[in-house]
C-alpha cells in the first residue's frame, strides 16, 4: 500500500485534517487579488451585497469569495461523493448539487439526510431545486434551510423529457415567466440565502434575444432574483437528445454578454462550452461576473480543479498532491459506505475517482484495475490496496502542472457581435 500513516478510525475532515501534514495548505489568501481588467473587479463589488445576506443565516455567518468560478449542477453526477473530492481539490470554487425535485424533497420529508445533507466543508454550495408547483417548491426549500446552502437556485435550463416534457418544469419554465418570477419570490420567502436561476437563452423557435431579455426583465423586476446563470444555448424540445441538447445548438455568447449591457444592475454567470481555465479568465476579462463549468470539471477534475484558486482566485500554490487527495478521500469514502442500506456501494463512491489520473502514466491499467477490484473489495481502503500501484508515485507526490491551454482569444470580438440593444415595451410605447 503506497499511502503512509493511514487509519481508518481518523474521522473525515478535508481541509483540515491532521492526517496529511506534508504540503500542508494555508487557508489564509493574500490581502490583494491579481485581476486582469476592471470589470473583473466589478464583479467582486457585484457579488458583495449577495456576501451579506449569508450572515443572515445565523448557522453560517461565513463570507466566501465570489463564485467567479462554479461548477454545473449535473444529474447522477455532481453528487455528494464528487462534490467532496472537489472540495479537496478547490477550496474556493462553488459547488452546485444534483437539481433535486421539490416534490421529491416534500415527499421525503422524514428522510431528508440522504438527499440534502453534505459536510461542511463542501461550503460555499448551491441547492438547485426543480419543479412547476409553487407550493411544493417553497415547502422544499422551507424545509432545506436546515441544511445551511449558501443559495437556492431554480433550473430554468434542463431539457430532458422526463423534465421538461413531462414533468412540464426545467427549460420550459421559460415559456412562462410570470411564474418563474412568482415561484422565485414564494422561494425567496422561505430561505434568508440569495436565490437564482439557471437557464438557457431560449426554446424552440423563441429563441430571439428580446425574449430571453424579456424573460430577464420580467423574473427580476418581479421577484427578488438578481443572479442568472445563462446556458449560452438555446434548448430544443423534441426531436433531439438531452447529450444532444449540449452540443447541436449552436452557442450564442453575443446573447450573454447582451445581458451584460443591457442589465447593468444584475449578475450574470456564463455557462456552456468553455472548458479550460484560460477560457474562464477570458470569459471573466470580457466581463462576465462568473463562469460555471460542467463535464470538464467532472471529466478532468484534477486539472481544472486543481488550478481553481491560483490561477482565478490568486490564491498561492500549496503543492497539493494526488495522494494527499485521495488519502483524505478514503477516509471518507469508508465513513460512508452503506450509509443508507445497500447504499453508497464502493462503486459509488470511487465514481468520481476514475478520473483524477486523466491522461497520466498508468491511468489505463489503474483503470482496469478498477473494473476488477469493484467485484470484490468491500471498502475503500481495500479497493486502493489493489489499484493504486498502477500509477507511478511521481504522478501521486506531484503537484498539479501547468493547465490545459485554451482559448484565450474566444470572446476577444464579443463587443462587435452584440445583438441591438433592447428596449423595454415600455420605452417602446414612449419612443413611438
Amino acid at each position: 500500500m503506497k499511502f503512509s500513516g493511514y487509519s481508518i478510525s481518523v474521522s473525515f475532515s478535508p481541509l483540515s485534517s491532521n492526517f496529511i501534514t506534508r504540503n500542508s495548505c494555508s487557508r489564509r489568501l493574500p490581502v490583494s487579488f491579481s485581476r486582469r481588467s476592471r470589470r473583473n473587479l466589478c464583479s467582486s463589488r457585484v457579488f458583495s451585497v449577495k456576501q451579506q445576506s449569508y450572515h443572515k443565516h445565523g448557522v453560517l455567518g461565513k463570507q466566501y469569495l465570489p463564485p467567479w468560478f462554479s461548477v454545473a449542477p449535473m444529474m447522477d453526477w455532481t453528487d455528494n461523493h464528487y462534490r467532496t473530492l472537489a472540495r479537496l481539490i478547490s477550496k474556493h470554487a462553488w459547488l452546485y448539487t444534483e437539481m433535486l425535485a421539490a416534490e421529491t424533497i416534500v415527499h421525503q420529508k422524514d428522510n431528508l439526510d440522504r438527499f440534502l445533507a453534505y459536510s461542511p466543508e463542501q461550503h460555499p454550495i448551491v441547492l438547485q431545486i426543480g419543479g412547476s408547483n409553487i407550493e411544493s417548491l417553497a415547502k422544499a426549500t422551507e424545509l432545506a434551510n436546515a441544511y445551511c446552502y449558501d443559495e437556492i437556485n431554480l433550473n430554468c435550463g434542463c431539457p430532458s423529457p422526463r423534465v421538461a416534457g413531462h414533468g412540464s418544469f426545467g427549460v420550459s419554465l421559460m415559456l412562462d415567466p410570470k411564474f418563474v418570477a412568482e415561484a422565485m419570490s414564494a422561494i425567496a420567502a422561505n430561505t434568508n440565502v440569495p436565490v437564482s436561476v439557471k437557464c438557457r437563452i431560449g426554446v424552440d423557435d423563441r429563441d430571439s434575444y428580446d425574449e430571453l431579455c424579456e424573460f430577464v426583465s420580467t423574473v427580476s423586476s418581479l421577484s427578488p432574483t438578481k443572479h442568472f446563470i445563462i446556458h449560452s444555448r438555446k434548448a430544443l424540445l423534441n426531436g433531439i437528445s438531452p447529450a444532444e441538447n449540449r452540443s447541436i445548438p449552436p452557442l450564442k455568447y453575443e446573447y450573454f454578454y447582451g445581458l451584460l449591457r443591457d442589465f447593468p444592475d444584475l449578475t450574470f454567470t456564463i455557462n456552456g462550452g468553455i472548458t479550460s481555465v484560460d477560457e474562464v479568465n477570458a470569459a471573466r476579462d470580457a466581463g462576465a461576473h462568473g463562469v460555471m463549468i460542467g463535464r470538464a470539471a467532472f471529466y478532468n477534475p484534477w486539472h481544472i480543479l486543481g488550478h481553481v484558486d491560483t490561477a482565478i482566485y490568486g490564491a498561492p500554490s500549496c503543492g497539493l498532491t494526488r495522494r494527499q487527495v485521495l488519502e483524505k478521500y478514503i477516509v471518507y469514502g469508508d465513513s460512508e459506505l452503506g450509509k443508507y442500506g445497500h447504499r453508497p456501494t464502493v462503486r459509488d463512491i470511487v465514481k468520481p475517482l476514475l478520473n483524477l489520473f486523466h491522461s497520466a502514466p498508468g491511468n489505463g491499467q489503474w483503470k482496469r484495475n478498477a473494473d476488477a477490484a469493484f467485484r470484490n473489495c468491500t471498502t475503500i481502503k481495500s479497493f486502493f490496496e489493489e489499484t493504486i500501484d498502477a500509477i507511478p508515485d511521481s504522478v501521486l507526490d506531484s503537484p498539479v502542472s501547468e493547465p490545459p491551454l485554451g482559448r484565450t482569444d474566444l470572446f476577444a470580438n464579443i463587443d462587435s457581435l452584440l445583438p441591438p440593444r433592447y428596449e423595454t415595451r415600455e420605452e417602446v410605447v414612449i419612443c413611438a
